[in-house]
C-alpha cells in the first residue's frame, strides 16, 4: 500500500483484543506488512510456502489471514471501507439500491467436477459468480458457484443475504435471466422490488442499458485485477 492508502485503511482495521485490554499478545509484525503480503500472495496467485522474503515469514501471513478469515473480519473490513466510499461520495452509508448480475468462467483443469459445471447459455465449463453491488459498483454480496447453476436458484439465496444485511435495500435492477417467480419472491418475501431491464428486440451490437452497466463495469474490472 502507498502511504496514503494505509492513512485511509488504517482506521478501518479491526483493533487487536491487546489493545482493548481483553488479553493476548501484541502482533509481532505490521499490520500493514501483513495485509500488503496477502495482497501479494493474491495478485501473483503464489503459493503460501513461496512469500517472498521481503514479507513476514509465511505461516504468521497464514495465521493472520486465517484469523481474520473464521471471525469475518474481512468482510467487515470491506464492509467499513464500502460505506467510507459511499459517504465520501455523498452518499449514505448503507444502499438503498443495488444490481444484481451472473458471469460464467473457465475453470482450471484441477478443479474438480464437484464445483464446476457446463453453462449451455455461454459454452464455458466452469464457475459462475453472482454478484450484488450497488448504484457505485461496489460489492454487497458474492456467492460462487458451478456454472450449470441458473440465475434465478442463485440470485434467491443471493438476493436474501444481501437483505438480510442491507435493511434499506429496496430496489435491485437485473436483466431478462431473473424474470419469472423470483420477481415475485423478492416484492413477498424480502420485501425488494427487482426491477427487469431488458434489451429491446431491435437493438444490433453492443448498447449501454441503464443501470445494468455498473454490474457490467464490475465484471471489467474484476477482469483485470485479482
Amino acid at each position: 500500500m502507498t502511504d496514503a492508502e494505509w492513512v485511509a485503511v488504517r482506521p478501518l482495521l479491526p483493533v487487536p483484543r491487546w489493545l482493548q485490554g481483553r488479553g493476548g499478545q501484541p502482533e509481532a509484525y505490521c499490520h500493514r506488512a501483513l495485509l500488503d503480503a496477502i495482497r501479494y500472495l493474491v495478485d501473483n496467485g503464489t503459493k503460501w510456502r513461496a512469500m517472498p522474503v521481503d514479507f513476514p515469514p509465511w505461516d504468521r501471513v497464514y495465521a493472520f489471514f486465517r484469523r481474520w478469515r473464521d471471525h469475518g473480519l474481512v468482510h467487515e473490513f470491506h464492509d467499513r471501507l464500502r460505506r467510507q466510499v459511499r459517504e465520501q461520495a455523498g452518499r449514505d452509508p448503507e444502499p438503498s439500491a443495488g444490481v444484481i448480475d451472473s458471469q460464467s468462467v473457465k475453470a482450471d483443469a484441477v478443479v474438480g467436477s464437484d464445483s464446476r459445471g457446463f453453462d449451455g447459455g455461454k459454452l464455458i465449463n466452469g464457475r459462475k459468480r453472482h454478484v450484488v453491488v450497488d448504484t457505485l459498483g461496489l460489492l454487497l454480496a458474492v456467492m460462487v458457484t458451478a456454472a450449470d447453476v441458473s440465475d434465478r436458484a442463485a440470485a434467491q439465496v443471493l438476493l436474501a443475504q444481501v437483505a438480510a444485511a442491507h435493511h434499506l435495500l429496496a430496489l435491485v435492477w437485473a436483466d431478462g435471466g431473473y424474470t419469472g417467480s423470483l420477481v415475485e419472491y423478492s416484492l413477498a418475501v424480502l420485501a425488494v422490488v427487482l426491477a427487469i431491464v431488458k434489451r429491446s428486440d431491435d437493438m444490433r451490437g453492443f448498447v449501454v442499458l441503464p443501470k445494468r452497466w455498473i454490474v457490467g463495469r464490475f465484471f471489467a474490472h474484476l477482469m483485470r485485477s485479482r
